[in-house]
């Protein structure tokens, strides 16, 4: 019998640990088990043999950690490895009803290596395990389908009869490392030629296991659960586990009664796990009904927010985007009169910058908030990754989306100046694309017609335009819909730009912002980076111009810019310079 076929009738109880496992027989905290394939089988044997006297209907080979990069060997070891691994569970199950599955984790990626020598590297591996005559695979501890599908692909090209199991790791809170949620890991999952069975493993415990898989919206379909008995203790070096195989019993067929297929133990399991789960399904191996989570998701609240400047962006009507910066004190007044002089020019949306120059100012959620709410005008709050790491950038996003924003604009952010790093340490924990992928993720928790909108930022002063469009390409892969530039003061940067939209599909505002001084045109083309103003746009400005004056240059060389950034991108996005929103508004009147 196939274990597809298996699976349509029974419940299937997989091995637990043996890793760990090992370890305890042992009595060597330290040591790779893989290795004892070749010095030490007797104990693999009688690890084989515990888990299937235990009940154990699949065993997985010894192979987690079986790769050149793990074990540090070349792959004339490693194949003896794999194939005396295969030996040993080969005899274990001799005349018995007992499935093997080759045990296939993650190899670890190096700088040196490019994604096809890891590749090549699994393909040896499977090559090696079909010799051994292995007709289940188990990839275990996949925090992503980087490689799952063509490794999927790969093997069934060299034997069409093999059955493949995949399993994720994913924390507490059913993400991955990768920061893949494990909705879309199983949805990702269901679109995987060759797959018969996925679901997770490692990483968390029982309990957390469960609240995950009871979330998901899951079909008619076979899903794994092998968690760990517990989380480890560190005692004297060495690892220790709870022993709560009767608790850990319970909570797997809690699990079971979700309508799990595979049920298992990882890190921290032992033959006792194995056999209390047994002793509790009490031979009832009838598979449960998927449980479906219609109530869960009708108590979730669905709100769809109008999005006017994106709706208005996508079907390719010209936009125009304003900057304001927050306030450096709790005096909000300029800026909200200048929210509302701005809604009255018609413009589509105000963007708020995240404290910038490295200089502390109200937050920008909470200040685009209260201009959307008093105002009354779509808002595009500026998220940088300088100030915060991981964990507050998620939950500011989730603000803001709790809060009807569905704009944001994500950027690395400005570096803060070396003489103040003493004070104060910049986070950077990611840049602006894995911040970018961080929303794409948190996008698959929220409808698809309420989702977070992002965009990014492009310089076009740089000189590399290739090296820029391929940053766009991720940017876009990543979920971007849409492209802020810097300022643009030169033919140059206006030329480049031409080639970015022509070879890239990304929408495109154009950056504009308005001098306002001789000392301004001097400050911005000697201080500030990423930011090219040539002589001849500053010897327009003269030291005794007084204010009137300089801002009427100013105006007349925003507007000259904005007509011919007009004709190669998508909208206009004004920067106010400080929130001086009258010159602005000429600027606008002046190119309608």
């Amino acid at each position: 019998m196939s274990l597809k076929d298996y699976l349509k009738e029974k419940v299937l109880v997989a091995d637990g640990a043996i890793g760990t496992y090992y370890s305890i027989k042992t009595s060597q905290n330290t040591t790779i088990s893989e290795l004892a394939n070749i010095n030490n089988k007797y104990v693999v044997e009688e690890i084989h043999n515990e888990y299937i006297e235990a009940g154990a209907k699949l065993i997985r080979t010894n192979t987690f950690s079986a790769n050149t990069i793990s074990l540090d060997c070349n792959r004339v070891k490693l194949k003896e490895i794999i194939s005396e691994g295969c030996k040993i569970a080969s005899n274990c199950v001799q005349n018995k009803d007992v499935f093997i599955g080759a045990s296939i984790g993650p190899i670890p990626e190096r700088i040196y290596l490019e994604e096809e020598d890891i590749l090549d590297e699994y393909y040896y591996i499977i090559d090696t395990f079909l010799e051994s005559g292995v007709k289940i695979f188990v990839f275990e501890t996949f925090s992503s389908n980087k490689y799952i599908k063509k490794l999927c692909e790969y093997i069934l090209s060299q034997h069409i009869n093999i059955e493949i199991i995949v399993q994720y790791r994913v924390n507490s809170f059913g993400y991955s490392k990768e920061g893949i949620s494990a909705r879309r890991l199983i949805e990702e999952a269901r679109e995987i030629n060759g797959l018969i069975a996925y679901g997770f493993n490692c990483g968390i415990g029982a309990g957390h296991l469960y609240k995950i898989i009871r979330l998901l919206d899951l079909v008619d379909e076979n899903i794994v659960a092998i968690p760990n008995a517990g989380y480890p203790d560190i005692i004297y070096d060495r690892t220790f586990y709870i022993d709560n195989a009767k608790y850990f019993a319970e909570i797997m067929y809690q699990i079971k009664e979700l309508g799990v297929k595979v049920l298992g133990g990882c890190c921290g399991t032992t033959p006792k796990h194995i056999q209390e789960i047994n002793n509790l399904m009490d031979k009832d191996y009838t598979p449960a009904l998927i449980r479906q989570n219609s109530k869960i998701l009708n108590k979730r609240k669905k709100v769809t927010v109008p999005n006017n400047f994106y709706n208005k962006l996508k079907n390719n009507e010209f936009v125009i985007a304003v900057e304001l910066d927050p306030p450096f004190n709790g005096n909000i007044s300029k800026i909200m009169e200048g929210a509302n002089r701005l809604k009255a020019e018609d413009v589509d949306i105000i963007t708020i910058a995240d404290s910038p120059l490295s200089r502390p100012r109200v937050d920008s959620i909470i200040m685009a908030n209260k201009i959307a709410k008093e105002v009354g005008i779509d808002v595009m709050p500026h998220i940088c990754c300088r100030d915060k790491n991981v964990i507050a950038l998620k939950s500011i996003i989730l603000g803001a989306h709790i809060e009807n924003i569905r704009n944001v604009l994500l950027v690395t952010g400005d570096p803060i100046p070396s003489g103040e790093r003493i004070e104060t340490k910049s986070v950077f924990n990611i840049n602006s694309i894995k911040l970018m992928e961080l929303v794409k993720e948190l996008n698959y928790e929220f409808d698809e017609e309420d989702a977070m909108i992002y965009g990014g930022a492009l310089n076009p002063n740089l000189q590399n335009v290739s090296k820029l469009i391929n940053r766009i390409n991720k940017k876009e892969k990543a979920g971007a819909k849409y492209l802020l530039t810097q300022p643009i003061y030169n033919d140059k940067a206006l030329e480049n730009l031409k080639i970015i939209k022509e070879n890239t599909n990304i929408k495109i505002l154009g950056g504009i912002m308005p001098i306002v001084s001789y000392r301004n045109a001097q400050f911005l083309k000697n201080e500030i980076a990423g930011i090219e103003v040539p002589d001849n746009i500053c010897n327009r400005f003269k030291k005794d111009m007084n204010r009137k004056e300089a801002e009427e240059v100013g105006i007349s060389i925003a507007i000259d810019y904005a007509e011919k950034i007009k004709k190669c991108v998508d909208g206009i996005y004004f920067m106010t310079p400080f929130n001086r929103v009258e010159m602005i508004s000429k600027i606008i009147e002046g190119i309608k």
